[in-house]
């Protein structure tokens, strides 16, 4: 055992030697005691770094807690002008402020009780989109059940999302939106009911009243507004897309109200100049610029009702086969004439009965050929048909008040067999249907049982 230890002592003091002859300062370590210190070393690095990586950690979790701060600021920054501008563009009256409208949800039970279970008793009109019935509730009265057809919705969604648009949408001028129902695959509309029918039932002759000069004028100021207001008073805005005499209802006070809202859509929102969208809409009163391009703009609504300015004047309908083929459409029919300013040539002749401005009448045939204008850019807005309309009507209403020296541009009537159109007289009839004759001032009687009147 001595003899080993001696040995070693021998070989570390030879080790020692040479690395110190060589210049270096390396130990080389032979005894178990001196493992440590390599280790000891790191520690003291690691030690050393320590306070480095506390500082980097708290810095960055400094950024994020800003970040953070930051992201939940702004998202509710956004939410709260988001909430505010839907508010804004969902609450309106004609004044232009706005309140979303609250709807209520019936039960398939109430309608099936107040429209007797759809019968044909309470049906007051049919479309190609579905049937309209009245319907008398117990708390609202009476109020307008509109039932699509099976393939008027292609899913349940468009349904709703069809609500949620008409839901922002109040005016005067327009039909109220009161409730839905999405119930046993049933899709349903409940909207206020208007009791004096569609402008389309006065225009042909279905109602024992004729519209005067100055009602239809009015009918058309009132339709423009709530159309101008679809297409400027929400965000974004609606195209109604079926504009036409009989989805114009008249209320009381002759009060015009457009109606039927199943094929509206939302229009161009931005920067945006046109939606593209299958051709939806009633024959004679489509847009041909939005048939030929799909591109539907609000310019499409007032070509429909261009073409409803006409049938005020005239009371034709859109489209007559009767006509010459070059005359079909009332535009091509009524533009020679009013081109030349001869309205009286078109004029309803139930307007030739009693006093009516021919001047208004020409105004508003003439604004009714702007309206259908081919290039959908050149026409105006609903705005400014609604101002021209007002203004057309103030300078005739005025006119009217004072004497002029000039020939008459309106009729006179009164209680006489006979009446005057600038200067010309007529001879007024009057028929009696009880005994189906015929009597004037300076004819004889005529007997006419042999003759048949159609209705």
């Amino acid at each position: 055992m001595e003899k080993f230890e001696g040995i070693l002592r021998e070989k570390m003091r030879t080790g020692c030697h040479q690395h110190l002859m060589k210049g270096t300062m390396t130990l080389h370590y032979l005894s178990p005691m001196a493992s440590p210190l390599p280790a000891f070393s790191n520690v003291a690095q690691g030690t050393a770094r320590f306070p480095s990586i506390q500082l980097w950690v708290a810095f960055v979790a400094g950024v994020a807690v800003l970040l953070t701060g930051f992201c939940v600021y702004f998202c509710n920054k956004r939410c709260y002008f988001k909430r505010n501008k839907k508010n804004n563009a969902s609450r309106c009256d004609e004044d232009g402020s706005q309140e979303k409208v609250q709807l209520r949800r019936f039960h398939l039970v109430e309608l099936e009780k107040a429209t007797k279970s759809f019968s044909d008793e309470c049906l007051i009109g049919s479309g190609a989109f579905g049937d309209v019935y009245k319907g008398i509730f117990d708390a609202e009265g009476a109020l307008a059940v509109k039932k699509p057809h099976a393939d008027s919705y292609q899913s349940i969604q468009e349904f709703r999302n069809e609500v949620e648009l008409l839901s922002r949408v109040k005016h005067r001028n327009l039909v109220g939106l009161v409730g839905y129902c999405e119930e046993a695959d049933q899709k349903i509309v409940v909207y206020e009911y208007v009791p004096h029918g569609s402008l389309l039932e006065y225009i042909a002759g279905r109602r024992r009243k004729m519209l005067t000069w100055r009602q239809r004028v009015n009918i058309a100021i009132g339709a423009a507004k709530g159309i101008a207001h679809l297409h400027e008073g929400v965000h974004p805005s609606i195209i109604h897309r079926d504009i036409k005499p009989s989805n114009i209802l008249v209320d009381d006070g002759f009060e015009a109200k457009v109606s039927d809202f199943g094929l509206v859509k939302s229009g161009p929102d931005g920067d945006e100049s046109h939606v593209s969208s299958q051709i939806k809409g009633t024959p004679g009163y489509l847009d041909p610029a939005y048939c030929s391009s799909f591109h539907l703009t609000p310019s499409s609504d007032v070509y429909g009702f261009g073409v409803i300015l006409l049938q005020l004047v005239a009371a034709r309908p859109a489209v007559d086969l009767s006509r010459p083929q070059s005359q079909y459409h009332i535009i091509d029919w009524a533009r020679p004439s009013i081109e030349r300013g001869n309205v009286q040539e078109i004029i309803d002749t139930n307007l030739l009965l009693e006093a009516c401005s021919m001047e208004m009448m020409l105004k508003m045939g003439q604004l009714g050929l702007r309206c259908v204008i081919d290039e959908p850019k050149d026409r105006p807005t609903m705005s400014q048909v609604v101002r021209e309309l007002e203004e057309a009507l103030g300078s005739t209403s005025l006119a009217q008040n004072q004497p002029s020296g000039g020939p008459s541009r309106s009729i006179a009537s009164g209680e006489s067999n006979s009446f005057s159109i600038d200067g010309v007289r007529l001879q007024r009839f009057h028929l009696e249907t009880d005994d189906l004759t015929i009597h004037s001032a300076s004819m004889r009687c005529l007997d006419i049982n042999s003759i048949s009147l159609d209705a």
